[in-house]
């Protein structure tokens, strides 16, 4: 009975984390045919610009950043680019999980000069798609961001990939996003068709653009249509713009 449970559950991780990489698992369902979409209009919202770092954040908790973020930097790595996904969220680090890789060394190590780059990226089961996830949650995230330390990793990591994308923690609980986002090419905010309040969408841009980002867009998750009903309800219509 004890081996049906172990079984059952792995059955039920291996379709969670299937149903948040839609694009590696069902590349030719129509949700990755949007993401494919916003890849497209990333690369178009500033044709006078390389974006080589672009920040995924979101007004609040539970809006689906880390899943689009995700999804993201899968199509951005399946057109052919090297692509660096970095969980910049030092607080509710999650992407280990999507990847299901471990989290004893990242993000945090790096920026406390524990560990060399070489030592923190890890590899993903996507050609192209390298990971760094968060580490052990530090006692100061925003400060290891703000650092000089940052600046240089950052430096050395646009000189290794052609994509860097940080999966931010949420504008409104913490400065961290504000932080980095005045490091990053382009920003990008993640809304919840059904949670996400119009009030908190104006504070999150009035705080990102007090911090001079560059807003790139948004992306509409969780918008529920009839068709293809299952993956629509959960990652919702995805759209970018100014």
């Amino acid at each position: 009975m004890v081996n049906k449970i172990s079984r059952k559950k792995k059955r039920q991780a291996k379709r969670f984390v299937g149903r948040k990489l839609v694009t590696q698992s069902n590349s030719k369902s129509s949700v990755s045919e949007q993401f494919r979409t916003l890849r497209t209009n990333i690369n178009f919202s500033m044709p006078d610009q390389e974006l080589k770092t672009i920040l995924f954040t979101s007004a609040a908790q539970g809006e689906g950043k880390s899943t689009i973020s995700a999804n993201t930097a899968i199509v951005f790595a399946q057109a052919g680019k090297k692509v660096l996904l970095i969980d910049a969220d030092m607080r509710k680090p999650t992407t280990h999980y999507t990847f299901n890789r471990m989290n004893a060394t990242g993000l945090s190590n790096l920026l406390t000069r524990n560990w060399e780059i070489k030592d923190v990226i890890q590899k993903t089961d996507i050609e192209g798609l390298d990971l760094i996830t968060s580490g052990p949650i530090p006692p100061n995230p925003a400060e290891l961001l703000g650092s000089k330390t940052m600046d240089h990793v950052l430096e050395q990591l646009t000189g290794m990939y052609d994509l860097l994308l940080f999966d931010a923690p949420p504008v409104l609980n913490v400065t961290d996003a504000q932080i980095l986002s005045h490091r990053c090419d382009g920003t990008i905010i993640v809304l919840h068709a059904r949670k996400t309040e119009k009030d908190s969408v104006v504070k999150a841009k009035e705080a990102l653009l007090s911090s001079q980002a560059n807003i790139i867009g948004t992306v509409l998750n969780n918008f529920e249509r009839q068709k293809d009903h299952y993956y629509h309800q959960y990652y919702g219509n995805v759209e970018a713009g100014t």
